[in-house]
């Protein structure tokens, strides 16, 4: 009977001590990455990023240091793990995770988060007609409620719109801007249900802040979103605070072809949310070695935890 007794009593401890850590929380981060090209092997059209430039994902994501991180361009589940087994190695752990295969078989969306992920609702099969051909939404949508504190929880979309390449049998803006409508709509029925959530959609768009399919993720009216816009910091040893560059870049994609750089990854908050955003710890994140690892850079904000409604 005693080791029964004792057993629950640990259990009520750890319990405890859990709770009274995650009260404890004040603000936490998140971070959209799109790691390009981060697969399991060669696949047609693609090249698998070399062992030098997961490395490089490494050390960018442990220089960003978020608590939840939306990430972009993951191949399949092995990938994924191995990229979370790399972090756990550097000290950054990410217990909860999801992976959201859609209809592209070669690149997927992801989540890792720090905090538990007390729901999922991916969605892999949606459509959309165009010029009277139905297309699939390429890579799905992930759509996780995290639990940051037991008083506080947020939703958190991560979409990786149509890309700019051409394909036969549609114009690919048009097709970009489809399955920004496709997202929208899972947006407006997620503030349907309750207009004041903490909601944050986060991603790869592929286009520039004037362009149809992010205008049509900002939404008008009640519904709207708020562009975050973090512009460029550094940080001048892997602890130090952020520090604002005198250009204050927002760039996060660079297009070696044309050697142009745009803003094409994007953090949208909801208005309840966007409330509780810490600009001096929001931000693209510069970083020297960033076109080693990617062809993007990092985008991450941060938020104050709100207390019970």
């Amino acid at each position: 009977m005693v080791p029964r007794v004792l057993c629950r009593l640990l259990l009520l401890a750890l319990v405890w001590q859990l709770v009274a850590n995650s009260s404890a929380t004040e603000r936490f981060s998140v971070a959209t990455y799109n790691l390009e090209n981060y697969l399991d092997g060669p696949v047609p059209g693609r090249t698998a990023k070399t062992a030098k430039g997961k490395a490089r994902i490494r050390d960018t994501l442990v220089a960003v240091r978020a608590d939840v991180l939306a990430l972009q361009e993951v191949g399949g589940t092995n990938a994924l793990l191995e990229l979370r087994a790399d972090l756990k190695a550097a000290g950054f752990e990410y217990p909860h995770w999801e992976h959201v295969r859609g209809y592209d078989t070669n690149i997927h969306v992801a989540v890792l988060s720090r905090f538990p992920l007390v729901a999922r609702r991916p969605h892999v099969e949606d459509s959309f007609l165009l010029q009277g051909r139905r297309f699939r939404v390429s890579r799905g949508f992930a759509e996780v409620d995290i639990q940051v504190t037991p008083e506080f929880q947020f939703t958190l979309l991560v979409a990786h719109l149509k890309s700019k390449r051409t394909v036969p049998g549609a114009d690919e803006a048009e097709l970009r801007a489809a399955e920004a409508l496709v997202l929208r709509e899972k947006i407006d029925a997620r503030l349907k249900i309750d207009p004041i959530s903490p909601l944050l959609v986060a991603g790869d768009f592929n286009d520039t802040r004037d362009a149809k399919p992010v205008l049509s993720l900002l939404g008008r009216g009640r519904t709207a979103l708020v562009d975050l816009r973090p512009e460029e910091a550094v940080r001048s040893t892997p602890n130090a605070p952020l520090q604002r560059t005198p250009t204050n870049g927002t760039w996060t994609y660079h297009y070696h072809r044309s050697d142009t750089y745009s803003r094409f990854d994007y953090l949208l908050a909801s208005r309840s949310l966007a409330d509780c955003v810490v600009p001096e710890q929001t931000c693209v994140l510069a970083l020297p070695w960033w076109r080693e690892a990617s062809d993007h850079r990092p985008v991450m904000a941060t938020f104050r935890v709100k207390g019970p409604q």
